[in-house]
């Protein structure tokens, strides 16, 4: 179903779900909303060279079998699939005991299984074991870290990015008793698809935002920090959570540059910088 109209029958903020957040290492995190667990871009390989994509810096924080120790996941937000940091060899075979996973329409294709592509804008609605319903809407892609639409213009060094990576997308999670949650995916937000979002189903509040942009960070107009803050601006997001900071060598964020992007910004009251494995409810 296509989803072109504002988020509607927003409950008041004392009657809406308690959301907890845990940050697992890199892009990956669960998202927990009335007994409804989502993992974000299931990354799990430990330190060293990946098999199809760059160097990790850090391991993760917990292992496939100690979140499948926490609870079962009911659902993958997967937002892209043709490069390591987003999707790794456990996380894929992970993918198998999910009941669904939303991804890009390519991906999909690829992965087989339980996965759904999402084209833009079009959302599927998940059953929440408290009773509840959680809509999960696919934004409109982009390619890597840039801005626009996957494959459009860009020097060859961003088409050959573009072209490794394929279409890449983010989601916005809604409900009637749901805060508006926006997870971009695994790399800085595209400034014109946070504008679409906030046009859409702003105020956005929470948004959980890659920090990360794969080789293109002396390209883009500004350093991925601000970026991500100033898509945290436009968003309207009441709380900020950056994932993908620090587990690869080539996208790493200290959190001093995070802090003084969103003081840039005037937004230092909504950065929450998790502590990776600690589940923090909002």
């Amino acid at each position: 179903m296509d989803t072109r109209q504002h988020a509607t029958g927003a409950a008041s903020a004392d009657a809406r779900q308690p959301v907890t957040v845990r940050l697992l290492g890199g892009p990956t995190a669960l998202i927990e909303i009335g007994g409804l667990r989502l993992l974000t871009d299931p990354v799990f390989e430990p330190p060293g060279p990946a098999a199809d994509g760059p160097r990790t810096g850090a391991g993760p924080h917990c292992s496939v079998a100690e979140v499948e120790a926490m609870g079962p996941v009911h659902a993958v937000l997967l937002s892209h699939g043709g490069y390591a940091d987003s999707l790794g060899v456990a996380g894929e075979r992970l993918l198998a005991t999910v009941p669904v996973t939303f991804t890009t329409t390519g991906a999909a294709d690829r992965l087989g299984g339980t996965a759904v592509g999402l084209r833009p804008w079009y959302h599927l609605t998940l059953a929440r074991p408290d009773g509840g319903c959680l809509k999960v809407t696919a934004t409109a892609s982009r390619s890597g870290g840039r801005e626009g639409r996957a494959g459009e213009g860009g020097d060859e060094k961003e088409r050959a990015v573009g072209a490794a990576l394929g279409p890449v997308i983010g989601f916005v999670l809604t409900g009637p008793d749901v805060p508006t949650i926006y997870v971009s995916g695994d790399t800085v937000p595209s400034l014109d698809i946070a504008s679409e979002v906030a046009d859409r189903f702003g105020p956005v509040e929470l948004a959980v935002l890659g920090d990360a942009c794969p080789d293109l960070t002396d390209r883009l107009p500004m350093p991925a920090a601000l970026r991500t803050a100033r898509a945290a601006e436009i968003l309207g997001a009441r709380t900020v959570i950056p994932v993908h900071p620090e587990a690869w060598e080539h996208c790493a964020t200290a959190p001093g540059t995070q802090r003084e992007a969103v003081a840039h910004h005037g937004l230092q009251d909504r950065l929450l910088l998790l502590v990776p494995g600690t589940p923090t409810t909002l």
